[in-house]
This record gives structure tokens, C-alpha cells and sequence, in this order.
């Protein structure tokens, strides 16, 4: 009686898991058909396949300054946002100092705030410090909401950090650098490329910040939403199969890489 419960239990925690992967993926996909289809409109089913609006959304000069402008800012911001994120996520998590628990909420504070009104926030900073609005603008725009998720990120790694090895290190005779670079960076890694991964995706795919920070310059989804207000293309979701397709690439590989990493470690 247990096993066939167990066996039926079973079966249905698969069921479900199908039905919400269907339901989660299944717009995804109908993207990427729509991409692969000859016709303007997408129609299913497809009457003619065909890569033509691939090779004109590639081929044409304004999709090649989204993507160079979307790639500098996201990978700027992965960066610095994994330079403060390592060290807010030491002052978050490590060390025990007066004023850490305001600093943990003041860090915090504006991954709650809604991105149209922090970025409306900083359309009008930058208005009243007289600064041109551009890509650059966007990268300190993006790094106001993307640095406290990443601090977060790599303060769970933190959590689990047992000092006793930096303590070994150091009665070794080991300097601090050294100590930073051979036993405190290796540790944390898994935090700072899960970190890192979250920074570059969050920039990439981010569209309420953009829109009020970069100006005349453009990024992938300002371009999307502006194709699907007006003048839609297929190329909408060309771009749109590009960002999925890359991002399930560097979630799959980054967390290959961390399995890869563990293994050698436990080796």
C-alpha cells in the first residue's frame, strides 16, 4: 500500500513539474518559432521556415549598436557590481563592527523599491547635476539596484566561510594578499560567479532603468518594447530568442563550471 502511495505521489509531482515547465517555456518557445518563420506575423502552423529575418536583424547597423551598447553596460556593470558586491558581502556577513545591522538595511533598501521610480529618481539627479544622459549614465543606474542583489548573492557564500582557514593561512606565515589570493578568493568563488552571472543577466535584461537613464543611446529591450508599441518586426523576437538562448547558456555553463570546481576541490 506504501509503494503504489509512493509510486502515485511520484507520478504526480512529475505531472506537475511538466505542466509548470509547459506553462513557463511555452511562450519562450513560441518566440523562437516565430523567429524561424519567412512571414512578417506569426502563424501557426508555420507555413515557411526560414533564417531571413535572422540575417536582416543581424545584418542591420542598429542591431549591431544595441547589442555593442547592451554588452558594455551589462558587462561594466557585472564588474564593479562584483568588486563592491565582495566587499559589502565581507561588511554584510563576515565582520562583526557598530552600525551593521543599518548598513545590512541600507543595502538592501533598494532592491524593494520599483524600478520606474528609482529610475525616474535618477532621471532627475542627473538632470540637476546637468549631466548628459548616455550609456555610462545607465551603468551607475543599473548599479544602484543590481549591486544590493549581488552583495546578497555573495553574502550567502560568506555565511558559510569558516575562518579558521584564513587563521591556518596566516600561522603558516602566509602574507594577506596571499591569503586574499590562495584561500579567500578560491572559497568564495561560487558566490562571486553566481554573483557575476546575476549582475550581467539584471543588466542585460533590464528595461524600467534603461529607459529613463540612457538617453539617446538604446539598449536590446528598449528596442523590443518600441518595435512592439510600433513598426514590429520579427526581429523582436530574434533578438528576444538571442537573450533567452544566451541566458540559459551562461546559467547552464556557469553552474556546469561550480560542479566542475567542487568536484576538483573534493578531489
Amino acid at each position: 500500500m506504501g509503494g503504489r502511495r509512493n509510486r502515485w505521489a511520484g507520478a504526480l509531482v512529475v505531472c506537475w513539474t511538466l505542466a509548470l515547465v509547459t506553462f513557463v517555456y511555452l511562450p519562450i518557445g513560441t518566440g523562437i518559432l516565430a523567429s524561424l518563420g519567412a512571414s512578417r506575423y506569426f502563424t501557426f502552423p508555420i507555413a515557411k521556415w526560414g533564417l531571413d529575418w535572422w540575417a536582416k536583424t543581424f545584418n542591420a547597423l542598429e542591431t549591431q549598436a544595441l547589442l555593442e551598447t547592451s554588452l558594455k553596460i551589462a558587462a561594466a556593470v557585472t564588474v564593479v557590481a562584483v568588486v563592491l558586491g565582495f566587499f559589502g558581502a565581507l561588511a554584510f556577513a563576515r565582520f562583526q563592527w557598530r552600525g551593521r545591522g543599518l548598513f545590512q538595511k541600507l543595502v538592501l533598501l533598494p532592491i524593494f523599491f520599483p524600478q520606474s521610480v528609482l529610475g525616474l529618481a535618477l532621471l532627475l539627479w542627473f538632470n540637476a547635476l546637468g549631466l548628459q544622459l548616455s550609456w555610462q549614465t545607465a551603468i551607475f543606474a543599473h548599479l544602484v539596484w543590481i549591486v544590493p542583489v549581488v552583495t546578497l548573492v555573495i553574502s550567502i557564500q560568506v555565511y558559510s566561510f569558516d575562518p579558521a582557514l584564513e587563521e591556518a593561512a596566516y600561522d603558516l606565515g602566509a602574507t594577506r594578499w596571499q591569503v586574499l589570493r590562495e584561500v579567500t578568493l578560491p572559497v568564495l568563488f561560487p558566490g562571486l560567479f553566481s554573483g557575476a552571472l546575476f549582475a550581467f543577466l539584471l543588466s542585460w535584461g533590464n528595461f524600467p532603468l534603461s529607459l529613463f537613464t540612457t538617453g539617446a543611446d538604446s539598449t536590446v529591450p528598449e528596442y523590443m518594447y518600441a518595435k512592439m508599441v510600433a513598426g514590429y518586426t520579427p526581429g523582436v523576437q530574434v533578438l528576444g530568442t538571442v537573450s533567452t538562448l544566451g541566458a540559459a547558456f551562461l546559467l547552464l555553463g556557469g553552474y556546469g563550471l561550480i560542479l566542475i570546481l567542487r568536484r576538483r576541490q573534493r578531489a
